[in-house]
């Protein structure tokens, strides 16, 4: 079963950026940079805010321009539904 999710979230890497309002701590852990801890945080920050754009990410403690920069290309916010 653990195999399966990993295979999942690979593919929707190499074929899709992780929406970060709506990736689970997993997915976001599978970009460059992120670990569980920064994973928890962009989630417990998502619960009471939407991210308008990936630039949004910055709010979160520990992330910076240069992780964004260094994973634009893996990143998308779609619509929040609030």
């Amino acid at each position: 079963m653990k195999i399966l999710a990993i295979v999942a979230l690979g593919a929707s890497f190499l074929f899709g950026a992780v929406d970060i309002n709506t990736a689970k701590e997993k997915e976001l852990m599978t970009l460059k940079g992120i670990g569980a801890k920064k994973a928890t945080a962009i989630v417990t920050y998502r619960k009471k805010h939407c991210f308008k754009s990936v630039n949004d990410l910055t709010s979160v403690k520990g992330i910076g321009a240069k992780f964004i920069d260094n994973n634009k290309k893996n990143l998308s916010a779609s619509k929040c539904k609030k």
